[in-house]
Order: C-alpha cells, then sequence, then structure tokens
C-alpha cells in the first residue's frame, strides 16, 4: 500500500471522501475540459466555492451549468482568463480581488502542449506563457489574497501547480534563458517539457519564499498522470517522441476521475497540511528529476519572471 492510502488508480471522489470544503473558495485555471473540470466538479461536490477561470466563456458556462444541475447546492462562478495575456491575468486579478472574496485554494491547472513555435501578446514563446509566465503572474498577484485570507481564516492557504512527468523531458540546459523566444532553438515538445519544469521550479522557490515570510501557505506542484485529455489530442500532437512516453508513463493511460486525483488530494486532503515545496503523483509524494530539484536554477528563474511581469 502506498504511503498515501490511495494509489493511481484512486479517483478524485476517492481522495476526497468525508472532506467537509464548505467556507473554503478556490480559483482553479483551465476548467473547460479534462482534468480541470473534474477537479472544478469535485471540489464543488465537497462544498468548496469555486471560481472558474477559462479562456472560453460560453464553454466555461456550460461546465458551470452541468455541475450545478449535478450538484445542485453548488457555488461555482465563471471568470474570463486568457493565460497567454498579461493584461487579462490583470484584469482578471482586479476583477476577483473586487469581489471581496476570500481566497483559500490556487490551482495553476490551466495548460497548452506542443504548439507549433508561435509569440503570445507579450512576445514571450507561447507555451512558456501559457503554461507557466502567466500562472506565475497570476499567482503574483493574488498572494496578498491569499495571505489575508489565512491569517484571517487560521486555515492553511494552498498553491498547486499541475506540471507533469514531461518536465523531465526538456531542453538539456533545463530552462532557455537565453534562447526563450528563439524559433532556431524551438522544439515543440521539449518547449513542454520545459514550461512544465518551470512549474515545478516556481513552486519550489514559492515555498521558500512563503516560508521566509512566515505565512500559512504551501506550494507544490504535481504529475497528474497520462491522460488521454484534448491537450493531448490537438492537432499539433503528432509523433510524440519516445523519450517523452517513457516521461509521462505511455503505459499506463488514466480516467479523468483519475487524473484529477492528485491535483484534489493536493488541494485538500488533510495529510498534505504544512507539506511545502514538495512533488506529488500518483497521490503521494515523488520525486521530480535533478533540474526540478535544483535551488540556484528556481531563483534564476523566478528572477527572470520577476523582470518578465514588470
Amino acid at each position: 500500500m502506498c504511503p498515501s492510502g490511495f494509489s493511481l488508480s484512486s479517483t478524485a471522489e476517492e481522495v476526497t471522501q468525508g472532506i467537509d470544503g464548505t467556507g473554503l473558495t478556490a480559483i482553479v485555471t483551465g476548467t473547460t475540459n479534462g482534468i480541470g473540470t473534474e477537479t472544478a466538479r469535485v471540489l464543488a461536490l465537497r462544498g468548496v466555492h469555486v471560481i472558474m477561470g477559462v479562456r472560453n466563456m460560453v464553454a466555461g458556462k456550460d461546465v458551470k451549468e452541468a455541475i450545478v444541475k449535478e450538484i445542485p447546492k453548488a457555488k461555482v462562478d465563471v471568470m474570463e482568463l486568457d493565460l497567454s495575456s498579461m493584461a487579462s491575468v490583470r484584469k482578471f486579478v482586479l476583477e476577483f480581488n473586487s469581489s471581496g472574496l476570500p481566497l483559500n485554494i490556487l490551482i495553476n491547472n490551466a495548460g497548452i502542449c506542443a504548439t507549433p513555435f508561435t509569440l503570445s501578446k507579450d512576445n514571450i514563446e507561447l507555451q512558456f506563457a501559457t503554461n507557466h509566465l502567466g500562472h506565475f503572474l497570476l499567482t503574483n498577484l493574488l498572494l496578498d489574497t491569499m495571505k489575508k485570507t489565512a491569517r484571517e481564516s487560521k486555515k492553511e492557504g494552498r498553491i498547486i501547480n499541475v506540471s507533469s512527468d514531461g518536465h523531465r523531458y526538456t531542453y538539456p540546459e533545463g530552462i532557455l534563458f537565453d534562447k526563450l523566444n528563439d524559433e532556431s532553438s524551438y522544439q515543440k515538445w521539449r518547449a513542454y517539457g520545459h514550461s512544465k519544469l518551470a512549474n515545478i521550479l516556481h513552486a519550489n522557490e514559492l515555498a521558500r519564499y512563503l516560508k521566509e515570510d512566515g505565512a500559512d501557505i504551501t506550494a507544490n506542484s504535481l504529475h497528474p498522470g497520462s491522460i488521454i485529455t484534448n491537450i493531448v489530442k490537438s492537432e499539433h500532437n503528432d509523433g510524440v517522441p519516445t523519450g517523452l512516453l517513457d516521461a509521462i508513463g505511455n503505459f499506463v493511460l488514466k480516467s479523468i476521475g483519475q487524473g484529477a486525483a492528485t491535483t484534489c488530494y493536493v488541494a485538500l486532503h488533510p495529510q498534505v497540511k504544512g507539506i511545502s515545496g514538495e512533488y506529488f503523483s500518483d497521490n503521494n509524494l515523488a520525486k521530480p528529476n535533478s533540474q526540478g530539484t535544483d535551488t540556484d536554477l528556481a531563483k534564476k528563474l523566478w528572477d527572470l519572471c520577476m523582470k518578465l511581469i514588470e
């Protein structure tokens, strides 16, 4: 039996069974399909007030309607959020903060995968911009609200970055500090691994900062498992490299419920209380690659991102 009592076959409903999330508020990004939708549904099922941050408002409202139809008492709101645009992230945070809602849980889930080389509206390589930098800015802008909530509610805040074991399939140097937006260096699958490594390093450095600051907030990252969702079914994702398949575990495909389990476990389970700066997989503590635990790399990436969001 795994240390937590749960395994790769556990579902999101199973890992949160008996947990009462009433009174908690969570922002979940990327909730219009796949594990994001299931994460929002299961958190709402446990009584959490869920704010869905979505790029497509029509799809977001459809998901909300489906959740409320199944769970009439569910508290779900939909807000527009395009993580590839810093202006959109800033607008989202402004609107959320003006609502006066508390914020206990932030789940940085949204992501794109293996897109052709493109620059975002802010002239940043699109996978890095969407999967990492947008979440970095979002987290940064919401920290004060989370600290205030943790102080006033006397409840630990939790920040969760949904990464991937695909982080093991990044560029050899880990993070492309000098060639971030260089089309000639771009390999779409390595760029995906690059953004997922950045998610882990972000959580690690954030955990260190929060501890130093004395804030009652944890920050962790996780691998949800290999799931056939829209992210891997898109037209861009031909010819997945063998190295990446090995990294993310191509032999065990999870259901959507199993895929959302680790996120919901890290977000709500009492076993995770006080654990910060860690990497989870299959509802248990796991180990990223050596780059994923490199404190100098994490600090250097943090400094770069602070400059990029200025």
